[in-house]
């Protein structure tokens, strides 16, 4: 992962388990950390040894998104907002997969490119529980 495209509350993966990042920082050789936790460890980590975590059905649904489109080439899911979709491509091309915004397509392959687009568009992070992210935080 790039440590430049990090910000302060991404999900991330380490040793196959899920974590947000609370810090980010370097050391005196210049390499990057990033202290990750969860709910049973809080713990300091090169930042080349964590993982982003690929958008799914089930992470996108914890995102507050549903499914309003299934056909046998896509499957579409929209959050609340109209204007923000997500897109599976079924063929084996992907050339119409990822997120769609405004109709104008964003390569957002995983969880915390999501996070950082949102927090964007919105000037919050999407909230977490458990993993999920079910509403946005005020």
């Amino acid at each position: 992962m790039n440590v430049a495209d990090l910000k302060i509350r991404n999900l991330v993966e380490y040793k196959n388990q899920i974590y947000t990042i609370t810090e980010i920082f370097q050391d005196m050789g210049h390499d990057y950390f990033v202290k990750i936790e969860n709910d049973i460890q809080s713990i300091p980590v090169p930042a080349n040894s964590i993982r982003p975590i690929k958008i799914t059905e089930e992470w996108l649904e914890k995102f507050g998104f549903s499914r309003t489109y299934s056909s046998e080439q896509c499957i579409r899911y929209e959050r609340p907002e109209s204007f923000i979709k997500y897109d599976f491509d079924l063929s084996s091309k992907k050339i119409l997969e990822g997120l769609k915004i405004y109709g104008n397509s964003i390569k957002c392959r995983y969880i915390h490119e999501f996070q950082n687009i949102f927090s964007c568009l919105f000037g919050k992070e999407p909230a977490g529980s458990q993993f999920g992210l079910l509403k946005t935080e005020s």
